[in-house]
């Protein structure tokens, strides 16, 4: 059976969505190789890269710098002369920015996994020079991708590409494993009987921890779980109030098994991965209305979708872990809604598709 020759392009692997997303199609699609970085700082590479084809880029990284990157754009060059592949499919702003710049005869798909419009980590003028070059590389991509419909709108009103030029694909998530309630907590070092609110993700700005320990300060009875990682662990450790246990990276499938809502804080975000995980394991979310989030949560079905205002977060929270009903009918309506929605063969068969329409 011919195959499709495809070199994937990110920044880092670090743990979260997007390498499980890259890792997913670079594992389960024949002549995938990926090319990528390594992780900075605080983060953690995931364990994905253990498992996949890797060349390495050794000067590529997440910040500006026209030095390495000019160093990234050679080796990677170097790599796609040894490889030969047919398409480079580039995932973030910088694998992007250094990847359609390479094989000008080659095939080239770009995903957007999120947009930096509400990440307030970049300045008005940052973001202005980034949407310019964005503008630039969409006539240099033969496909735009966005994880998520609302996403994909958003970017083309930014004047980024034309409506021929874009898909949507969800991501295709494979639950996680079910671990005792009981036994996860006890691995976890978290109480046995109380109701948990769980949160996880990346401990940075754009992630918004500093939310969810305004919204567990007003609800001092109510007990709260933060996993993660990042520059702002040390941090939130040591400003948490009593009410918040900080226990920093942990596998996902003990934390889902472990907590009885999920609440995200997010500024920006593209279309959550652990959110998703969240509901595969029967546990409905509160999340902010940011990027893809309401493509993710059904509001009022399988979670609830709110403003970044406290107070208001602090009302759905106290709601969601005083009804034991509306929990229970929620989570069940995540598992199905999630399962039917974020099937892993879907997107699978849609980047194949893909990749054969392209290399034809």
């Amino acid at each position: 059976m011919s195959t499709t020759k495809v070199l994937h392009v990110i920044a880092r692997m670090n743990v979260g969505g997007t390498a499980r997303y890259v890792g997913n199609l670079v594992s389960n699609i024949p002549d995938s190789v990926l090319a990528t970085g390594y992780v900075q700082g605080a983060e953690i590479e995931d364990g994905v890269t253990d498992q996949i084809r890797i060349y390495r880029i050794s000067h590529l990284g997440r910040k500006i710098s026209p030095i390495n990157d000019f160093k990234s754009w050679l080796e990677l060059r170097n790599i796609v002369k040894e490889l030969k592949p047919e398409i480079i499919h580039t995932h973030t702003f910088k694998a992007g920015l250094i990847g359609r710049l390479v094989g000008r005869k080659i095939k080239h798909i770009h995903t957007f996994h999120g947009h930096l419009f509400g990440d307030q980590s970049f300045s008005r003028l940052e973001k202005g020079v980034i949407t310019r070059i964005e503008r630039f590389l969409g006539s240099r991509t033969d496909l735009l991708i966005s994880v998520g419909e609302k996403v994909g709108n958003e970017l083309r009103a930014e004047g980024i590409g034309t409506d021929n030029d874009w898909i949507s694909i969800s991501p295709g998530v494979t639950p996680l494993r079910k671990v005792d309630r009981k036994e996860a907590r006890i691995e976890l070092g978290l109480e046995t009987n109380e109701i948990l609110v769980g949160w996880m993700a990346r401990m940075t700005s754009v992630k918004n921890p500093y939310l969810l320990l305004e919204v567990a300060r007003g609800l001092p009875h109510i007990r709260f779980v933060m996993a993660g990682g990042g520059d702002l662990l040390g941090n939130i450790r040591e400003i948490a109030p009593p009410n918040v246990k900080v226990i920093g990276w942990t596998d996902a499938a003990l934390f889902w098994s472990a907590v009885d809502c999920a609440i995200s804080t997010s500024d920006n975000e593209g279309m959550p991965i652990a959110l998703i995980e969240a509901q595969l394991a029967g546990v409905p979310v509160i999340a902010t209305d940011v990027g893809s989030c309401s493509e993710v949560v059904e509001h009022q079905i399988t979670g609830i979708i709110t403003s970044s205002e406290s107070l208001k977060m602090q009302i759905e929270v106290e709601r969601l872990v005083t009804d034991s009903g509306l929990r229970e009918t929620m989570g069940v309506a995540a598992k199905k809604w999630s399962l039917r929605k974020f099937s892993p063969i879907s997107m699978l068969t849609a980047h194949e598709d893909i990749y054969k329409h392209l290399a034809k």
